[in-house]
């Protein structure tokens, strides 16, 4: 039988020279041959696969076609184990009698083909596909998915002791509580809790009690969905371990609690945030998941458009004055704030952040966590800050006159101040400043730029559908600059959702000598935002029908978040 090299040369995929090459790095790092050739760039995974089936005549097996999906109701997973198949890259696909049909990345493996045939019994029919589709195809297969699902189930068997569960709240003592939190079932349920959620891309989980029954939501691009449940039984227990996790006092269940652990996924460390409530019927848990992974700290891949970025950094490279991001909670204010002091950072700059919590922890900033219980609060850190010889500083959120009087004032003394409001819009932003108790003159003078922004979902690219919009199908007589616009559908990708991610939207308005004289002169906010769409400035709605133009969202998507 011929070597994988020599069929590569024969299909013009490589030269002998890579050959010779790739074969001598083999001998000193060891490895397979296929996989030395990718890492060389001298050919790709799907390049070897396909020249492989062309050559030995075996099929070709790839995700999208669907020939990596196996055969449901064969216990596949029993003849070759989850562990087995990923040391190997290999998937079990059907079994027929006493044949099965497995797909490989290396069919010319004859080693691994005997052993295939002693371990399952069967005769071995290969299929090949690329190492990553396989990879993949073996995680969705064997994935998290299932044994949490399996966990689920096997929650409505556990039994700790004869009690009620309103006496267990009551009456279990610590120790009692800590043995609970610590045995296998609920250890490794909450773990699959935390793996299925940063899996499915959630950024928050929520464990509620109910009178009869547990709910667990995952929230997924701004939507929360319900997942399946554990038995109630088990409620006491998984509140205990998450707390434990989070060194929390588990012994309080009459107060709300604060607090947070990390665990490593694979190659990735995720930051949770952890916050306890009693309810009537219980402790209810939600956990916000950061994974620094999935969100980009770099303003062009959060969603703005190149105007909105244009305005952005003219505001941000001035050398003083206030930056303010509004919106409502879960908008996604703190990311941009991160991704402007991630552009904005720099060996010559000296950055101070205070914030309640640090969400994400940047190299090079010094980052500092509000703490009340001791006297540390925005206004006090504020306070040192300005003998700290700052260059930026970072408030989290302006709350009250006093923080807003000191954000003033260094913004007055030549810092660059950055901080966050809860507003509808980005007028409404210099109203609330006045609402809080800042004089007409400070508020003009010290603004540079406000940012309103929203989050809406992302159409998912594999099976959005293109719809034209005739005047009969626009009630809303949206002028846009295209007839044809695309709605969300559903497919396995997305889990048939229709929409797959987040991206912003946004109104911004740089605060220039016009805008700050109608401020002074006490106009209304329809009137400065009048001036602010002469300059060029987009409302929010504006802003999303302009991403509905790119193809990007639907109509419907915006109306939910704009309207």
């Amino acid at each position: 039988m011929k070597r994988l090299g020599q069929i590569l040369i024969e299909q013009n995929i490589i030269t002998n020279e890579q050959l010779d090459k790739s074969l001598q790095k083999q001998r000193e790092k060891g490895g397979t041959l296929g996989d030395i050739l990718v890492q060389l760039g001298f050919a790709s995974e799907v390049q070897i696969a396909e020249s492989l089936s062309k050559q030995l005549n075996i099929p070709y097996a790839n995700l999208s076609t669907g020939g990596l999906r196996p055969t449901a109701n064969q216990e596949l997973e029993k003849i070759v184990t989850h562990d087995y198949a990923l040391k190997n890259s290999i998937l079990p696909l059907s079994r027929n009698l006493n044949s099965l049909t497995v797909a490989l990345a290396d069919p010319l493996d004859l080693i691994l083909i005997d052993n295939l045939k002693k371990i399952s019994g069967c005769e071995i029919n290969p299929v090949i596909a690329s190492k990553k589709e396989l990879l993949q195809a073996i995680e969705e297969f064997y994935g998290e998915s299932k044994l949490f699902n399996s966990a689920i189930e096997a929650s409505y068997d556990y039994t700790s002791e004869s009690v009620s569960h309103d006496e267990k709240l009551q009456e279990l003592s610590l120790d009692k509580l800590i043995l609970k939190a610590e045995e296998a079932p609920v250890v490794k349920l909450v773990d699959l809790v935390l793996r299925e959620a940063i899996k499915e891309r959630a950024s928050d989980i929520h464990i509620e009690p109910h009178r009869e029954r547990i709910a667990l939501r995952y929230r997924i691009d701004g939507i929360l969905y319900e997942m399946p449940p554990p038995s109630k039984q088990m409620l006491l227990a998984i509140i205990s371990r998450v707390k434990i996790l989070s060194k929390m006092d588990i012994a309080e269940r009459r107060l709300p609690q604060d607090g947070g652990f990390t665990v490593a996924v694979g190659d990735k460390v995720i930051d949770l945030r952890v916050s306890t409530i009693p309810t009537i019927y219980g402790e209810k848990a939600v956990l916000r998941i950061l994974d620094k992974s999935r969100v980009p700290l770099d303003l062009p891949q959060l969603g703005f458009s190149n105007e909105e970025l244009k305005l952005i950094r003219k505001g941000i490279d001035a050398p003083y004055g206030l930056i303010f991001l509004t919106g409502p909670t879960g908008s996604g204010k703190s990311t941009t704030l991160y991704a402007i002091l991630n552009e904005l950072r720099s060996p010559t700059v000296n950055i101070l952040t205070v914030e309640d919590p640090v969400e994400y922890k940047l190299d090079g900033i010094n980052q500092v966590q509000v703490r009340p219980e001791i006297g540390l609060t925005f206004a006090s850190a504020l306070r040192s800050f300005l003998r700290q010889d700052p260059d930026i500083m970072l408030v989290g959120e302006v709350r009250d006159l006093e923080t807003a009087e000191i954000c003033v004032r260094a913004s007055l003394t030549g810092h660059l101040v950055l901080s966050t409001l809860h507003t509808n819009d980005a007028i409404a932003c210099i109203v609330r400043l006045m609402d809080i108790g800042l004089p007409e003159y400070l508020v003009a003078v010290s603004l540079r730029l406000i940012v309103a922004q929203r989050l809406i979902r992302k159409l998912c690219p594999a099976c959005k559908e293109a719809v034209e919009l005739v005047p009969e199908k626009n009630p809303w007589k949206f002028k846009l600059n295209t007839n044809i616009v695309y709605a969300a559908k559903g497919c396995e990708k997305c889990k048939y959702l229709g929409y797959s991610g987040r991206m912003v939207i946004s109104e911004v308005i740089i605060v220039d000598d016009e805008i700050r004289e109608c401020i002074f002169k006490k106009k209304s906010a329809q009137e400065i935002t009048a001036l602010a769409k002469e300059k060029g400035s987009r409302t929010l709605l504006e802003s999303g029908l302009k991403k509905v133009e790119e193809g990007l969202t639907s109509i419907e998507e915006i109306l939910t978040v704009t309207c």
